[in-house]
């Protein structure tokens, strides 16, 4: 299993020197993590943007990397923003392939439990599960990409109704 880092707010970190969050250049919240697992998947940081900044060549660089991989399992940390357009396009380009998209509405530096139990979810499915396709684990749910999604207006993530 690997897990590839693209930043978005799970990993973002205030910046004293000019007041802003910015998407640091490491993987320190997701190895906060994992660090208590027993075992110790591996870790990329691939992309490190705010999922917002994400462009086409950044979702087919993802899909080098995972087609180019021995692994079968990945999961990916993602910005909410856009991770359903991530998505789509792993799910469009890939086979043979588990992809686990997760990330958090409020950074690990400012409340770590959300960012937490996503990601902690998001690996103990890859462990119990092999089934291939691309899927969002987010807030709870875990499903195929195409039946979760943000609610904007609750600041969350659901399952789709119908």
């Amino acid at each position: 299993m690997l897990i590839l880092n693209t930043g978005g707010t799970f990993n973002k970190r205030y910046n004293p020197l000019n007041g802003e969050m910015e998407v640091p250049y490491d993987n320190v919240a997701i190895e906060s993590i994992i660090k208590h697992f027993t075992e110790q998947p591996e870790v990329a940081g691939v992309i490190y943007k705010d999922s917002l900044d994400m462009d086409m060549d950044d979702r087919k660089m993802m899909a080098r990397i995972i087609m180019e991989s021995e692994e079968t399992q990945f999961v990916i940390v993602h910005g909410t923003d856009t991770m359903d357009q991530s998505a789509l396009f792993l799910d469009e380009v890939l086979e043979g392939k588990q992809v686990i998209f997760t990330g958090a509405m409020v950074p690990f530096e400012i409340d770590p439990v959300e960012a937490t139990s996503n990601l902690s979810m998001a690996l103990a499915f890859a462990e119990g599960n092999d089934d291939k396709g691309v899927l969002i684990c987010m807030h709870g749910l875990i499903d195929k990409h195409e039946k979760i999604i943000k609610n904007r207006k609750l600041g969350r993530f659901e399952r789709v109704q119908g």
